[in-house]
């Protein structure tokens, strides 16, 4: 049976990445420093190491019988990272690197890292594809792209040594929703928990601009489910223990998209809401449209969008209701 080292498996996506790797009949290890992960999410099966990217006595503890790593742990606020770009730096660079030698040092070859859409920066296509140009706009989208190149380097390294070094990157945007109460999106920073906690204070929600080319006037983004996104890395998981051809990079996208207006109406009808939601200015370099072509993911990482927006928001919805 195989292992699979999962760091960052106490935050919203890691978690269900680990049980949906445990649920494929793999073994799992979860390493989280609980900055901002939480014990409860790990899954029981999982063994657990509390520890730092940064603590190489830690992570060599944690790949102990790894057959790979997902790569999920990081700094993953791309607006805060404008604001503590040294700390976004050490957390999503520094640490891959240490994560790295370590694999090195104990002959681990395969991982699976979770990237970002945010690589692409504000593209000048509607539907963005993996040969799209990667202008990163922030400390953030920047490490998740300094951690690609790390990646591909390190399997040059490996191939001028004689030995093989095998890497995948999936890139995604918005993940919402829930694939049990146990497991939810706590960040402060992402829409759907940001516009349930506003109504849970009595707030109304915003839409920042309504005048943009798209359907119904406001931006349109990727949103895709987080089970679907776990159920990705477990493919590409498998991929690599088997050996089959593997895309260096993969987009996890919707090809279609959803209005800031189409998610925040959705909210509001998950909670019986009556609030219509307020209209403010643009926000400067916000974008009419970003959407992600999953066309080769579907075609390698069985990947597609198996819940409708509405489903995803109100699995979102149930899980928050959990909450403590």
């Amino acid at each position: 049976m195989t292992r699979w080292l999962v760091t960052g498996g106490a935050g919203y996506i890691g978690a269900h990445v680990a049980q949906a790797l445990i649920d494929s009949g793999r073994e799992v290890t979860v390493i989280d420093s609980l900055s901002s992960g939480r014990r409860e999410f790990v899954p029981e099966a999982a063994r657990f190491v509390e520890g730092s990217l940064l603590d190489r006595d830690a992570v060599t503890r944690a790949l102990e019988g790894a057959t790979g790593v997902i790569h999920l742990a990081g700094y993953k606020y791309a607006g805060e990272s404008v604001r503590h770009p040294l700390h976004t730096y050490t957390q999503n660079v520094t640490g891959t690197v240490e994560l790295l030698e370590a694999m090195r040092e104990a002959e681990v070859t395969e991982i699976v890292f979770s990237s970002s859409a945010g690589v692409y920066g504000t593209p000048d296509v509607a539907q963005v594809t993996e040969a799209t140009a990667t202008t990163p706009e922030s400390p953030y989208g920047e490490s998740k792209l300094i951690g690609e190149w790390m990646l591909w380097n390190e399997r040059r390294r490996a191939e001028l040594e004689g030995g093989s070094f095998s890497p995948v990157s999936l890139r995604y945007f918005n993940v919402i929703g829930s694939a049990t109460g146990r497991i939810r999106d706590t960040s402060p920073h992402n829409v759907v928990p940001k516009v349930l906690a506003g109504l849970a204070a009595g707030r109304t929600p915003t839409i920042f601009g309504d005048d943009y080319a798209t359907p119904d006037g406001t931006n349109v983004r990727d949103y895709v489910h987080v089970q679907d996104v776990a159920l990705a890395h477990v493919a590409a998981a498998e991929r690599l223990e088997s050996g089959q051809p593997i895309e260096s990079v993969y987009n996890l996208g919707s090809g279609a998209g959803s209005s800031t207006r189409e998610i925040i109406e959705a909210i509001l009808k998950a909670t019986d809401s009556d609030q219509a939601p307020e209209v403010g200015p643009r926000r400067p370099g916000d974008p009419a449209s970003i959407v992600a072509d999953g066309t080769l993911a579907a075609r390698d990482l069985d990947w597609q969008m198996r819940y409708s927006i509405d489903e995803m928001i109100a699995s979102a919805v149930s899980a928050a209701g959990e909450r403590d």
